[in-house]
């Protein structure tokens, strides 16, 4: 049981960690705010699994009281997201901004810059 408690917090921590790199490496709101949301989510729920499994263990029965943080986490995650995105693109509209030419003028790894 500890072993299956280790690796369920060890999963959960490298999706968190993997949510937080992409926070870092991506360059627009949009495509930043993707990241943090699925390694939340995740890996807070895996996390809840290993403690589940823990203190199920430990007091020699079911314990589900964790559920509840999973739950809300769950609700209010995706809810936050898309409020957060939301309120981007109206903020975007609202100053003229075109979405698909901002994107377009960004340049990628693979692009060359423009020689002048």
């Amino acid at each position: 049981m500890s072993i299956l408690t280790g690796v369920l917090v060890l999963a959960g921590a490298l999706l968190a960690l993997a949510g937080s790199v992409g926070l870092l490496r991506l360059k627009s709101f949009y495509e930043r705010v993707h990241p943090p949301t699925m390694g939340s989510t995740l890996g807070t729920g895996l996390i809840l699994i290993a403690c589940i499994v823990h203190f199920s263990g430990i007091e020699g029965r079911l314990v589900l009281h964790h559920l509840l943080i999973g739950v809300f986490m769950t609700v209010t995650t995706p809810v936050t997201y898309m409020m957060l995105v939301r309120a981007a693109l109206h903020r975007d509209a609202a100053e003229g901004r075109d979405l698909l030419a901002l994107r377009e003028q960004r340049p990628t790894a693979v692009e060359a810059p423009p020689q002048g």
